[in-house]
């Protein structure tokens, strides 16, 4: 995951032993490895670390997942999962990345069009 880590400053962060309930806007990235149940929205970076566990309807710039997230995404550039992700939901972006060895289960429409 080294590679989107350097994408940009990370501007919050949730710690693997914090739980999480409710909604979160940001400008700049933020980083979860911690459980969150809720909403996330934002124009930048999204990164789910190994230990993250997440709930969520999510619009933000590019969704990063090492994790476990389950719900609705939607990113305007890109959606990575890495080989420890775990994805179940639907995926809504123009660029899909899926290691070996990540898990996705549920659809995904890569439609620019989509988007807007």
């Amino acid at each position: 995951m080294q590679r989107t880590e350097s994408l940009g400053r990370v501007s919050g962060f949730i710690d693997k032993d914090t739980e999480i309930t409710g909604d979160i806007k940001f400008k700049d990235s933020f980083r979860i490895d911690g459980k969150f149940k809720g909403k996330i929205l934002s124009g930048n970076s999204l990164i789910v670390g190994e230990t993250g566990e997440v709930e969520a309807d999510i619009e933000a710039g590019s969704i990063s997942i090492n994790g476990r997230v389950k719900g609705s995404l939607s990113a305007k550039d890109r959606i990575e999962i890495f080989s420890q992700g775990r994805v179940t939901g639907k995926l809504v972006t123009p660029k899909l990345i899926i290691e070996e060895g990540a898990f996705f289960q549920g659809s995904c429409q890569m439609e620019v069009k989509a988007l807007e």
